[in-house]
């Protein structure tokens, strides 16, 4: 049976990227090791090597998170993973503004998602009250990204 060695360092490193970055999981490997960090809630991080579960690794305690904006009624999600884009092109200026009203079908944001940008667009007319993203964000899919009233 062999034996699995750890690189503690390296898990620590990598969920300090994850605080950082706001990522929910992310991964290194090289040649046959493999090291997989995952949020799995806030204030827990797995490390899951390739061949074993690993047990949770307690990190820094995380504030109290506000209400959750996905289950705000005028809550725009996003359908897709991606990075998302305020601006058509870095010249440009943001598709809305916070405070702007909306038309139904208008473009709020592009989502980059394979090479592929995909515009979202509002469900519904009002006025935008919350932009939830700034440009370049990584998002996930069910993730709020602006609130529309």
């Amino acid at each position: 049976m062999s034996r699995l060695l750890v690189d503690a360092d390296a898990i620590r490193a990598l969920a300090e990227i994850l605080t950082e970055t706001g990522l929910t999981e992310i991964e290194i490997a090289e040649k046959d090791n493999r090291i997989r960090v995952a949020r799995a809630a806030p204030g827990v991080v797995h490390a899951v090597p390739a061949a074993a579960a690993a047990a949770p690794i307690a990190a820094a305690p995380v504030a109290a998170a506000p209400a959750d904006p996905a289950k705000h009624p005028g809550a725009v999600t996003s359908p897709m993973v991606g990075v998302a884009y305020l601006t058509p092109d870095p010249s440009s200026p943001p598709f809305v503004t916070e405070g702007q009203s909306v038309t139904a079908g208008q473009t709020l944001m592009l989502i980059e998602a394979m090479k592929t940008f995909n515009q979202i667009k509002a469900p519904r007319a009002g006025t935008l009250k919350k932009l939830l993203v700034v440009s370049g964000d990584p998002v996930e899919f069910g993730e709020a990204l602006a609130i529309i009233e």
